[in-house]
């Protein structure tokens, strides 16, 4: 552990904590000091495992003066109230996506970070994935000209994966969009730059024992000419990880065995026994994911160019040019996240932010509401809160 390690307190142990938990074990840049969570069984792990403080409301946690940086991984509707605590405290702030439920709410969040001259980042997500920021490295080299259209899709069980009753609310960030679209809206607008200009876009809510949005298909363009596809079911049948080389989206080696597992586990609960099992996968009850032999990935992700193709994969990118075609590989670190650290670190030691910025986080979260709007009224909806990868760059 280095002596300049970054000092971060987190809010909330449940599974987004878990998901990063490999991460904050392996990087000696960051040194976790307090935790806020409502469970004592949560707190006096984390306590046996890091030391610190266990606090029960993040307002406490945001007081204490070890603390430097806060990472708010509570559910998506209690974002803005931590987010705002960290802010009032002057802590950097690292927030799980979405950003916020509503765009009300991520209007008062990044006006909290930035009157308090904190950094606000929104992350982990997909568009912090190697191969998807050595894409976009590709893309700045200029090697294949302009991007002209990206295809993704993303085919996946989440939707009968354990929840909490809310989680199956649209209204309270329920559904696909806010926790898996925002995945996939921030990949493609870091590939085309950011800047959307509108969404067309149609939705399903298919099982009435699930009753909230569990697809969407959309088209979206962006100022500059590019224009992109994102498709996404949580519906468990076809599994698009078939085409990832049976590769998980957190990177493990995935067995043909595990199709069905997420719907038999759901059979016969009602909902809280359905809350109940989702705790199993908490901090104190649960482990962590085990160590991954690839990247992360949002699934299938096909940038064409004017003078090339990219595609995406676990391993690294696939480029496609006029007269041959190569793989270049995405080192796999030690650290899983790496980049996420990267950006906290250079944002709290060199005041250098990264794209994926509040504003970026509220960008996405408008792609988001697009979406559902879209598909409610038939016409296209227009984006009027966007932001390009650097920071000057905001909808005309």
């Amino acid at each position: 552990m280095t002596s300049d390690a970054v000092r971060i307190g987190v809010a909330g142990l449940g599974r987004a904590f878990m998901l990063m938990l490999p991460t904050f074990r392996a990087d000696t840049r960051v040194r976790l000091v307090a935790c806020a969570a409502p469970r004592a069984e949560s707190r006096d792990a984390f306590e046996a495992e890091f030391g610190g403080t266990g606090y029960s409301d993040v307002e406490a946690m945001a007081a204490d003066p070890e603390v430097e940086a806060i990472y708010v991984a509570t559910p998506h509707q209690m974002h803005a109230e931590h987010v705002e605590a960290a802010a009032r405290h002057g802590k950097h702030i690292l927030v799980d996506k979405p950003l916020a439920v509503t765009l009300d709410d991520a209007d008062r969040m990044v006006n909290a970070a930035e009157d308090a001259g904190v950094h606000l980042i929104v992350g982990p997500s997909h568009s912090f994935d190697a191969p998807v920021l050595q894409a976009r490295a590709v893309i700045d080299s200029g090697a294949l000209g302009a991007v002209r259209m990206v295809q993704a899709f993303n085919y996946t069980d989440f939707l009968y994966r354990p929840r909490r009753p809310e989680e199956l609310r649209t209204e309270e960030g329920g559904g696909v969009l806010f926790s898996q679209g925002v995945h996939q809206i921030d990949i493609v607008r870091l590939l085309c730059g950011g800047l959307g200009r509108s969404v067309s876009a149609m939705t399903g809510a298919w099982d009435p024992t699930r009753p909230t949005e569990g697809a969407y298909s959309a088209l979206m363009d962006f100022h500059g000419g590019a224009f992109a596809t994102l498709t996404y079911s949580g519906y468990a049948h076809f599994d698009s990880d078939i085409w990832m080389n049976n590769v998980a989206e957190l990177g493990g080696d995935k067995s043909p065995e595990v199709y069905g597992r997420a719907r038999r586990a759901l059979e016969g609960l009602d909902a809280e026994a359905e809350a109940r099992l989702k705790t199993t996968r908490t901090y104190g009850a649960g482990d962590a994911p085990p160590t991954a032999r690839h990247h992360e990935h949002f699934g299938p992700v096909i940038v064409l160019c004017d003078r090339g193709d990219l595609r995406l994969t676990p391993d690294g990118v696939e480029v496609f040019g006029d007269f041959a075609r190569h793989f270049e590989e995405t080192p796999l670190s030690t650290v899983p996240r790496e980049t996420v650290i990267d950006a906290l670190v250079a944002a709290v030691r060199h005041n250098k932010p990264p794209a994926q910025t509040g504003r970026w986080g509220r960008a996405s979260l408008e792609v988001c509401h697009a979406i559902l709007h879209s598909a409610e009224t038939g016409v296209a909806a227009e984006l009027t809160r966007q932001c390009g990868i650097y920071k000057e760059e905001m909808t005309p």
